[in-house]
This record gives C-alpha cells, sequence and structure tokens, in this order.
C-alpha cells in the first residue's frame, strides 16, 4: 500500500516540501501557501483544517513555509481593468490597490480594451511576472478564460462582474435597478426608458433585470425601442438619448445605468432645449465623483466600491474551501439629487 504521506514520509530526513503537505491534505500548493501564511487571516473551512493538520503530521516547520513563500510569492496581485479612462475602473482599480496594500500586497494593473484577446493576453503577461493571483474586473457572460484559470488553479477573484461561477465581489446590481427604476416610479413617471449598457456584462443585465420588475410591478410594459443597449460612456449614452427623443413617442424619463451615460443623456436632451427635470428626469449609476458636482447634479445609485474591492482581494487571498461563500453582494444607496422631478402634467 502507498502512503499518502509520500516521499516525507518515506525518508525522514529529507526536508517536507510543500508539495507534500498539498499531497496529503488533497489541495493544490497554493492552497498551501495562502492557509500558512501568517500575513492572512486564517480560515475555519475543512481544506485549511486539513492543510495545517497535513503540516502537523509531517513536521512542516515555520522555516520552510517561510522558504516556500520566497520561493514561489512575490507578494505582487495583477489587477485587469477594461481601461482607466472610465471613472469607475480606477476608482476599482484604487480601491483593490489600497485593500491589497492592507494585506502586504502590491497591486499591478494591466488594461484590456474591454476585449477578450486582449484580456487573456494581459492575465498571462502578468501571470509570468509571477503574480500571486489576479483579481479581474473584465469579466464577461460565457467567457472561456475564466473557466482555463479555474482548471488551471490560477488564484483569481471577479470584482464588479461575475461569471456565476469564479469567486466574485460585486454590487446588487438588480436590487441597484430596481431602486432606480421605483424612485422614477413612485416620483408619477410611467414613460421610463432605460440605456441598458453592453449585454455581456452581468453588471449591466442585473440593473436591466431590476428596472424591468419595478415596471413589472406598477403592470408597465416598456416600448422594446425604450431599452437601449450601449457601451459604459458619454459618447453611447449621447447615442441612445438621440434614439429615444428622436422616436414617435419620448419618455418622461431615463434610467441609465452608468453614470457616464447618464451624462451623456443629460447632455443631448440639454443642448435640445430640454428642462431637465422638468421634460426629462435622469437616473444614473455609480455616484462617480462627477455626478453632484455637474451644473445640474445627477440622482443616482451609490456603489460601495471600498467594500466590494476589499471583498475581492479577501476571496482572493482566502483559501478555497467546503461551505465558503465565493460570491460576496454588497448592496447600492439611491442618492437622489437634481435630475429628477414629478412629470409635468397638462397644465404645467
Amino acid at each position: 500500500m502507498t502512503d499518502i504521506r509520500g516521499d516525507a514520509a518515506a525518508d525522514p530526513r529529507r526536508r517536507p516540501t510543500i508539495h507534500d503537505v498539498a499531497r496529503l491534505a488533497g489541495v493544490s500548493t497554493s492552497t498551501v501557501s495562502r492557509v500558512l501564511d501568517p500575513r492572512v487571516p486564517p480560515s475555519r473551512s475543512p481544506a485549511a483544517a486539513r492543510v495545517r493538520s497535513a503540516a502537523d503530521s509531517l513536521g512542516y516547520t515555520p522555516h520552510s513555509i517561510a522558504a516556500s513563500l520566497r520561493r514561489q510569492g512575490t507578494e505582487t496581485i495583477g489587477v485587469l481593468v477594461p481601461r482607466l479612462t472610465d471613472t469607475v475602473m480606477a476608482i476599482t482599480y484604487e480601491e483593490v490597490a489600497r485593500a491589497c496594500q492592507a494585506r502586504g500586497y502590491f497591486a499591478m494593473v494591466a488594461t484590456t480594451g474591454d476585449r477578450p484577446e486582449s484580456e487573456r493576453a494581459a492575465a498571462d503577461s502578468l501571470l509570468r511576472r509571477r503574480v500571486d493571483g489576479l483579481v479581474l474586473s473584465t469579466a464577461r457572460t460565457g467567457d472561456p478564460f475564466l473557466a482555463e484559470l479555474r482548471e488551471r488553479g490560477t488564484p483569481h477573484a471577479l470584482v464588479l462582474r461575475t461569471d456565476g461561477h469564479s469567486p466574485s465581489s460585486l454590487g446588487d446590481d438588480e436590487l441597484g435597478g430596481y431602486l432606480a427604476a421605483r424612485h422614477l416610479l413612485d416620483l408619477g413617471h410611467r414613460d421610463v426608458a432605460c440605456v441598458a449598457g453592453p449585454a455581456h456584462t452581468s453588471s449591466a443585465a442585473g440593473r436591466r433585470a431590476g428596472y424591468l420588475r419595478a415596471l413589472a410591478e406598477r403592470g408597465i410594459t416598456p416600448r422594446p425601442e425604450w431599452v437601449i443597449g450601449s457601451e459604459f460612456s458619454m459618447e453611447a449614452g449621447e447615442e441612445a438619448a438621440r434614439a429615444l427623443l428622436d422616436g414617435d413617442a419620448r419618455p418622461t424619463a431615463v434610467f441609465a445605468v452608468n453614470d457616464n451615460t447618464a451624462v451623456g443623456v443629460m447632455s443631448t436632451a440639454l443642448r435640445r432645449g430640454l428642462d431637465v427635470p422638468g421634460d426629462l428626469s435622469i437616473v444614473g449609476y455609480n455616484d462617480i465623483p462627477l455626478a453632484d458636482r455637474l451644473p445640474l447634479p445627477l440622482t443616482t445609485m451609490r456603489v460601495p466600491f471600498r467594500d466590494i474591492a476589499a471583498d475581492a482581494v479577501d476571496l482572493l487571498l482566502s483559501p478555497p474551501g467546503e461551505g465558503e461563500e465565493s460570491v460576496r453582494v454588497r448592496p447600492p444607496t439611491l442618492i437622489p439629487r437634481a435630475s429628477t422631478a414629478p412629470p409635468r402634467g397638462p397644465a404645467d
């Protein structure tokens, strides 16, 4: 019968290695590193308990742990974002970097242009530089690259977006879309359009679903032409606004699933001589610093970026185990400002 403890048990003179501990505990070497890293808060998962038991059984000493960390770890985390010109992504990276620093790690950023082929190339480049793991804000629905990372055992966590499988930290986008639309409905609007963002992101899909749920509760079926896919940009908001305002019927309110697109909608409406919010109420999403500094401050959903980023880093550095929470969700908060008001009546 083969001794599962391996070479370390067969030759007691040999110093046990991280591979011996991983083999005996039935986990990956990266899991052993994270469980036995004194800089990481201790995990109480069954996998972590097996690692500690295996280390004790083999006599895996603190000295050998430190040597393994020096050989295998760089105390650097790779962070992938679509672009740093996007305020949301710049804030996300800064908060991830802050959370990494608090844990003794350095964050290294790479941009992908929100293109799958660039995401793969950027991740591979960071991994060749021996980062200890990846935090990705670039997840796309059905992205095969994330499945590859899981199959390869590459430590990673998703932030702001999710694919439904990898460890993920995000806002409650469905709730946020619901609250944004409910705000407009509670003001008395029934003709509410949605600039819905890119379909390949879970964040946009969740916000759109929340908008539709709020309308359905009031018995309102939105016009198909009033739910417009877009990118997360001011230019996309301007384009969507032109389509909405040039149609046969004009909505009295617009929920844009991103502040940048909301600013684009507002810009187009004001250039056309419409009164905001008298003729058109507008709600955005994220509460970027620009939102309350506009000449007409923007009603929006505030996202707790710092908490979401800290959760993503925690998920990355915590060892996986049975029963552990792999998706963490933080609620957004409605911030009413001057861009929303009740619709004008016939006599207004």
